[in-house]
Order: C-alpha cells, then structure tokens, then sequence
C-alpha cells in the first residue's frame, strides 16, 4: 500500500493514475461544495456528509457514524471511483477532513493517500465547476472490526494485553479541556483520554511533521510501538487524522471510535474536564 500522506511532485507523477478527491468541509456553515466549484485540483468532490456518513440516525449514533459498506461503495461508485483506482484526498485544512475519506478506503485495503499541503501547496492551474467521471464499480466490504471501536472501549479498561488502550482526542484544547462545546450536548472529553490535537500534526503551511516528529508527539501522551491506541473527535471524522499519523510514524494502526464525543455526550456516561493527562 502507498505512503498514507503524499507530496505533490508524486501526485504529478503518478497522475494519469489517480483519482483526485476535494473533500473540503466546514462547521462554520460554509458550503465545501462552493468551495471545490469555485477552485479544485482536477478532482472529484466528496461530501463529507452525504458519502462519509450514515444519514438519519438518532442523536445517540453521532454526527457522522460510518456508512453501511454498500452505501459507501455505492457513493465512491457514483463519484466514479473505481476497485482498481487509486485516491488521492486533499483539503484546505491540512488534511483533517479529508483524512475521513483516505482512512475509510486504507481501512478495507483500498489505495489511497493525503495530499501534502492540500490546496495551500497547489501551484498548478485550477479547474472550476465540477469535474464528473463515469460511474464505476467499487465493490462493497465490510468494516473490519479490528480497525474499529466502540463507546464501551473507550472506557479505558484493560485490553488483550493487560493494558488498558490509550485513548486520543484530536479535537482542539480549548474542546478538550471543556472551556468550549459549539456543537455536542456537553462539554469535556472522555474520562482517561489524552489531548493529541490532530491540527498540529502539520505546520502553519499544512506540510506534515516528519515520522520522527510524529513519533516524539506520539510519545509525549504515551504511545510507543507497542501501545494500543484508540482515536477520536467531535465525530470521528478529524480523528481519522491522528490515525494516518500513526502511520506515518510507523507505529501499529489505532482504532476509530466513530461516534465520538457526538455519541458520549448523548449519554449519561460521565464526562472530564480540564487538562487530563495531556
């Protein structure tokens, strides 16, 4: 499988190959899909909450839990992605969102990489509108259960080796702590978790950290080669950042909670505040 975060000289590269995603998103209520029509890279546009999500849950599923398998295949089929193409995701904000789209196809063994910089670090002509493929056939699989977690396990409790899992909230400190909630029921975080805010794991330009910077970030919250780790955020789509850093440090895959804090705050289960064990 390729590298999960890739440069741009690679996607010029390689680009007859590829199937470039914009996956631009915003909590601010601006529209991504504006976004994309107004400037993009050639690529196709995935909507975080209609192709990464599952739709018309209750509140107690999250903001965004993942899609059925033959739902997800069925929107990267549409968009024209293909079994056999490789994707390329970008965004404006270092890759955070698009991390959502790159890990969900990483997960069931599908190509596909970050692109470095996303469009801060784009110097070529862009292309407006929106670019359409023939639809192709992606075929369904399953979510693998060893690549997933659920709200019991992050309860920090003892895992298969004794130990209970290191449990990582990418969202900002500020959330983190409980100072602010713009979006979820309540406040804070879960007991036990350690604050790894994903936004760091790039610079001001959105380049990605090196894999021994990662690694000593990783380290500063407990996470060594042999650490079991379990991500999340507000609603298991930013998380994913923090596990394609996992990757790119060359330590073992973590597991997504996909509800996220948008699950646990719709529940009684208790919640912390301040700075934890961050």
């Amino acid at each position: 499988m390729i590298e999960p975060v890739v440069d741009l000289a690679w996607v010029r590269a390689h680009r007859g190959s590829l199937v470039l995603a914009d996956v631009r998103y915003y909590l601010d209520g601006r529209s991504g899909r504006a976004a994309y029509e107004q400037g993009h890279l050639g690529a196709v546009f995935v909507d975080v909450d209609a192709d990464l999500a599952a739709h018309g849950g209750p509140p107690a599923d999250g903001r965004h839990p993942l899609p059925e398998p033959a739902v997800f295949a069925a929107a990267m089929g549409a968009l024209g992605i293909g079994d056999a193409d490789t994707v390329i995701g970008y965004d404006d904000a270092g890759g955070v969102m698009a991390a959502r789209l790159v890990w969900m196809l990483r997960a069931i063994g599908h190509e596909a990489a970050l692109l470095d910089g996303g469009v801060g670090g784009y110097d070529g002509e862009w292309e407006t509108g929106a670019s359409r493929r023939t639809p192709a056939v992606f075929t369904p699989r399953p979510w693998p259960a060893d690549r997933l977690a659920g709200i019991d396990d992050v309860a920090a409790e003892p895992g298969p080796g004794g130990n209970p899992p290191v449990v990582l909230d990418a969202r900002q400190p500020e959330r983190f702590r409980g100072e602010t909630e713009p979006i979820d029921p309540r406040a804070g975080h879960i007991p036990g978790a350690r604050n790894l805010p994903c936004r760091d794991n790039v610079d001001a330009a959105g380049r990605w950290l090196s894999a021994d910077a990662l690694r000593e970030r990783f380290a500063e919250v407990g996470v060594s080669a042999g650490t079991e780790v379990v991500s999340y955020c507000g609603s298991g789509v930013t998380a994913c950042h923090n596990l394609l850093a996992l990757e790119r440090a060359g330590l073992p895959p973590g597991r997504l909670y996909p509800g996220s804090w948008s699950q646990y705050s719709n529940t009684e289960r208790p919640a912390a505040t301040g700075s934890g064990l961050a």
